[in-house]
């Protein structure tokens, strides 16, 4: 028994001996205590290590192992704490970032700080490929083009610059398609690697059913774009001929281009592939073109069909000759219905300012020019184009300027000339039957 117990035995019996008397605290060696109101049966269960307060019995909290138990950062270590307000802290970690208050230059000397451009996903590729490419149809420098395409990071996707470019020149004229055909092969070897132009050509291969949507004749189209690649070394030859499987509109495209490159001499005339533009072609190729425009809408009477044609010959400085030809069809036909078929077309273009009001101007003055030599093969040319030029004029697209313009009969011919003695009388308003219907308005 220790001697704390001893001491312990002692209180208890000199308590029981004076019941009497109340109990007080008494201080003890060891720290412990007696308060009032404990009952000796609550001592007597007790131990060396408990004390009894207000009658209950508590645990010792004096530390037995001799180490200070004092708190961490003297008590400003808690959690969720920033520690004492006069105490600083040290970070290991020096700061990296230049605009930072606390960055210090003298500490950055072991690190190098370096741009990183994340790489453009290939969703929002078209929509930046697309403003460069119209720009180049505009100015044609390959050079500005290439510049641009390098200042996009898509070096994984760069096999996608091929099928999107070729995907724009579908819906585009045939100008449109010879600076995607030159622009591929200015940018292939340079920008374009020969495996990323194959992977490009195969996507627009694989994608022809949703091209059509668009363009119905992609696979012509698209057939065109191959043998010109494999004329401008962009494409192996066997490219054409390793595709036996795919889709009928694949074969049909594969099928096309092999038939342009086996032609005689074909890749000297797959230069030609999209043909001569605009106002390179002979004066000569044009006026057919004109001709056969006015045939089809006379035996049609489309005019969306009528107006992407004349569109596709990319002449406008020429369409005075549009004009031209179709008065001249006019007065060889000399009907009704022709004559309203060509003003309906007529309107049409100039309401759509296709043909601007100087072609149509330019077009009726040469016609006028022209009637002396027009009347040695149509007798009748003169009667019928004064009813034409009146019904032009009540159509709205003709100025009074011009109607006036229009040359007077030749000389009255005498009566020993025929006609029974009788004069032609020339004609008047009355006699003008060529109006504009509800329906050619």
């Amino acid at each position: 028994m220790t001697e704390e117990d001893k001491e312990v035995e002692q209180l208890i019996e000199q308590l029981s001996r004076s019941p009497s008397k109340s109990p007080t605290t008494k201080a003890t060696p060891n720290g412990l205590g007696l308060v009032k109101g404990a009952s000796p049966a609550a001592l007597s269960k007790g131990n060396a290590k408990s004390r009894p307060y207000k009658g209950k019995l508590f645990k010792d909290r004096k530390s037995r192992s001799g180490m200070r138990g004092e708190p961490k950062k003297g008590g400003a270590g808690g959690k969720g704490t920033w520690g004492k307000a006069t105490e600083s802290y040290e970070d290991a970690s020096p700061i990296k970032d230049s605009h930072d208050p606390n960055y210090d230059s003298g500490e950055d000397g072991a690190y190098v700080m370096d741009t990183i451009e994340p790489e453009l996903p290939e969703s929002q590729l078209h929509k930046y490929v697309e403003p460069i490419v119209k720009e180049y149809y505009d100015h044609g420098d390959i050079r500005e083009v290439a510049e641009s395409l390098r200042e996009l990071n898509i070096r994984a996707i760069r096999y996608k610059i091929p099928q999107v470019v070729i995907a724009m020149a579908m819906e585009h004229k045939a100008d449109h398609r010879e600076l995607t055909s030159r622009m591929l092969s200015d940018l292939y070897g340079e920008y374009v690697s020969a495996d990323e132009m194959t992977r490009g050509f195969d996507s627009l291969v694989s994608d022809l059913e949703d091209l059509v949507l668009d363009t119905p004749n992609a696979a012509e189209v698209l057939g065109c774009f191959i043998a010109r690649a494999v004329a401008d070394d962009c494409l192996p030859p066997v490219y054409v001929t390793n595709h036996t499987t795919g889709s009928e509109l694949a074969k049909s495209a594969l099928k096309h281009a092999n038939v342009l490159l086996k032609k005689s001499h074909g890749m000297m005339h797959l230069d030609n592939v999209w043909g001569i533009g605009g106002g390179r072609r002979p004066v000569r190729v044009l006026v057919n073109k004109i001709k056969l425009l006015l045939d089809e809408f006379l035996s049609s009477g489309e005019l969306k069909e009528a107006e992407r044609c004349l569109v596709e010959l990319d002449v406008p400085h020429f369409h005075h000759e549009l004009v031209y030809e179709a008065i001249v069809v006019v007065l060889e036909q000399g009907t009704e219905a022709c004559a309203k078929k060509i003003i309906r077309l007529l309107k049409f273009f100039t309401d759509s300012n296709i043909v601007t009001p100087d072609q149509i101007k330019s077009g009726f003055l040469r016609v006028f020019g022209d009637l002396p030599d027009i009347c040695l093969d149509v007798p009748h040319a003169q009667h019928v184009l004064e009813r034409f030029v009146v019904a032009c004029f009540d159509a709205g697209f003709m100025s009074r300027e011009i109607s006036t313009a229009i040359p007077s009969r030749g000389r009255k011919r005498f009566v020993s000339e025929g006609d029974g003695g009788a004069l032609k009388p020339p004609p008047t308003a009355d006699s003008v039957t060529w109006r504009l219907s509800s329906s050619v308005s």
